[in-house]
């Protein structure tokens, strides 16, 4: 007899006469494990976001100054975004033939003017945060700076360059000219990871925001790209009667001197949920003889179960943390859902607090 059937004999003498299918009501309700729980419990808020890189033209990141007064309110101690680890970045690296060559942005230059690659500038982070004094000195802050761009962590460099007095902006401890340049052009860039949650990490007085996006899991080996794409923007077409008018609302309020407003609109129930049918049930009902879009909803959940992973790694050793992830909007119900079954963890009413 092979060993998998005797298994399968052994298991089934085993059970109970009259033993029946497990039924939704017999699963373990996990969110209720925590209930006995001691100390404190983290709070996560999730901040559903525009790509600020698709805004109107005259875009100024003054506009963005009422919601961060409010996040500021909220005091997160931790900060994530919506980019890839260093970590990633050099597993994709090693690995071009699966993830391709430009997975990530390159790190050459920050690597020239520092003398490290991605491991060794993480490990100096790593390193250089446990021993991090109250008063930093401009030099300590310009080296972090430029160890944080060799680690491929841009938007932590930037938190680190803004907490430099002005005349302290400059070359020095690891920092050429070139990179100086790069830091200037991130200031200058509409990107919700610098205007919003780097500018509000400095304001706060944090030394970084932790990355967590993940594109581990959507990269599909598919024959036809191409095919994917058209069957993909065409379930999207079929499905997108409520979604047109979000857009409209969206780009209405997109052309305001105050985005408090756009950010109240794209972070409600009805706004999500219009984005969330488009990604998922439209993909899922489109007839698709290759089955792409269902490829496409797959995915996206592991995706989203990897960043909502990278998001609890980030307070792992600190219970009772405060922690603000901001997230492209699309992806915010299932940071809510997923982090919200975790021990220990409340979500926070975005609308309360950008109210």
């Amino acid at each position: 007899m092979k060993r998998w059937t005797y298994g399968l004999c052994c298991l089934l003498a085993a059970l109970p006469l009259g033993a029946r299918a497990q039924t939704p009501a017999d699963r373990l309700d996990l969110t209720t494990l925590d209930a006995g729980m001691t100390g404190p419990r983290a709070q996560v808020l999730v901040l559903g976001t525009v790509h600020l890189s698709g805004m109107p033209a005259g875009f100024k990141p003054a506009a963005l100054d009422g919601v961060l007064d409010r996040l500021a309110a909220y005091r997160p101690e931790i900060i994530t975004v919506e980019d890839e680890p260093g970590e990633e970045c050099d597993t994709a690296a090693r690995h071009p033939a699966k993830y391709g060559a430009d997975y990530c942005s390159p790190t050459a230059e920050a690597q020239a003017a520092t003398g490290l690659d991605i491991p060794a500038a993480l490990a100096e982070i790593n390193a250089t945060l446990k021993t991090w004094p109250a008063r930093p000195t401009p030099a300590q802050r310009r080296r972090l700076a430029a160890a944080f761009l060799a680690a491929h962590d841009p938007a932590s460099s930037y938190v680190q360059w803004l907490q430099l007095p002005e005349g302290e902006r400059r070359a020095g401890d690891g920092l050429d000219a070139k990179l100086v340049a790069m830091l200037g052009r991130i200031g200058g860039r509409n990107n919700e990871n610098y205007q919003i949650a780097a500018r509000l990490a400095a304001r706060l007085g944090l030394q970084r925001v932790h990355q967590v996006d993940n594109h581990t899991g959507d990269r599909m080996d598919l024959p036809d790209i191409k095919a994917f794409v058209r069957s993909l923007e065409a379930a999207w077409a079929a499905g997108s009667a409520h979604l047109a008018a979000h857009q409209k609302q969206e780009e209405s309020l997109s052309a305001a001197t105050d985005l408090l407003p756009l950010y109240r609109y794209i972070n409600t129930p009805e706004s999500l949920k219009a984005l969330a049918e488009v990604n998922v049930s439209a993909s899922l009902r489109a007839r698709s003889p290759d089955g792409y879009p269902q490829m496409f909803v797959a995915g996206w959940e592991i995706r989203n179960l990897r960043m909502v992973a990278n998001v609890r790694e980030t307070f792992r050793e600190r219970p009772g943390a405060r922690v603000l992830a901001i997230v492209g909007s699309s992806h915010k119900p299932w940071f809510d859902a997923w982090l919200g079954q975790m021990q220990g963890v409340d979500i926070v009413d975005v609308e309360a607090v950008l109210k």
